[in-house]
């Protein structure tokens, strides 16, 4: 009986959203990680091929591995991202400040460099929400952190005293 219903259903395939690039947690679904992947309708609760637009108005509520299939679960808009207490901060970073291969999603720690050498922790573990590099080398940065802690890190960043270091592992 079980074979019949699998025989009959085989033709009953749906078009979902297969992710085929890892998307870290914070980062938006960009087209080119959404691939169409048609699967037996089984009843699961993935999002469907024809949603990709809405997909892409979204971020990763956790990080994504390649050749996964989407569910609702895994999305979140950056609004809900952004949650009570935390707050954004843009960063302008100089080649050395800033790890070469950073992408949205990955966790950093937030450190003042000052001048005369000394160092301070002023983030342990700050999530990534944008990286853009510019054509003069400068590295655009947005970060979340606790928003009290904002403040001095903004400042920092003003002075030009802000270096990132990518946490093993976070990504």
């Amino acid at each position: 009986m079980a074979t019949t219903l699998l025989v009959q259903r085989a033709d009953q395939r749906i078009s979902v959203i297969r992710i085929n690039q890892q998307v870290g947690s914070g980062e938006g679904f960009r087209p080119a990680v959404m691939q169409e992947a048609l699967i037996a309708d089984a009843g699961g609760e993935y999002v469907l091929w024809s949603e990709r637009e809405q997909i892409a108005r979204t971020v990763a509520a956790v990080t994504i591995l390649p050749h996964t299939l989407l569910t609702r679960a895994m999305t979140t808009t950056a609004s809900e991202k952004l949650a009570a207490g935390k707050a954004r901060v843009g960063l302008a970073l100089k080649p050395g400040q800033v790890p070469s291969d950073l992408k949205p999603g990955y966790r950093v720690q937030v450190i003042h460099a000052h001048h005369t050498r000394q160092a301070r922790l002023l983030a342990p573990s700050a999530l990534v929400d944008s990286v853009v590099e510019q054509r003069n080398g400068t590295t655009m940065v947005t970060v979340v952190v606790d928003s009290a802690a904002a403040p001095e890190i903004g400042a920092h960043a003003a002075d030009g005293d802000i270096v990132i270091v990518e946490l093993s592992g976070e990504r």
